[in-house]
């Protein structure tokens, strides 16, 4: 595992200054880790913003189709998906002008990473909020 993929700037940029978070893979099922996450993320003052094919209402919140059809400015794409399909939301992430993208724990794309962070773009591989939060004493 490379270290910077945890870079604790970018870590602790995108946990505590960036508000707007799409969750790629949110469904509307409660027994999903990124339901649980999201639910989190909300608890914590963040805005969720499900991006789901379906584009279910999650959480209260409107769902979307893709990145690309969410109307307002996105901080983080936080991206619940296999690692062979996780880096289509980097690059989309970029395009649609995020200010992070967070890959969950167990998600690693080392090209994605080189592409985004290339572009200047600050990404986090292999981790959770929930875990990060924790290391940091903001969580039980």
């Amino acid at each position: 595992m490379s270290t910077s993929w945890q870079d604790p700037a970018a870590v602790d940029s995108m946990l505590n200054e960036l508000e707007t978070w799409a969750v790629v893979g949110l469904s509307g099922d409660p027994s999903k880790t990124a339901y649980r996450i999201a639910a989190l993320l909300q608890s914590r003052g963040k805005r969720i913003v499900p991006i789901h094919p379906s584009a279910p209402t999650v959480l209260g919140e409107q769902g979307y189709a893709s990145l690309a059809d969410v109307p307002f400015p996105i901080d983080v794409v936080d991206v619940f998906r296999r690692s062979e399909a996780a880096g289509q939301f980097a690059d989309e992430a970029v395009k649609v002008g995020a200010k992070g993208v967070w890959f969950q724990l167990g998600v690693v794309d080392e090209d994605a990473f080189e592409r985004t962070t290339a572009a200047g773009v600050p990404m986090v591989m292999d981790t959770c909020p929930a875990i990060e939060w924790r290391k940091r004493g903001v969580l039980d």
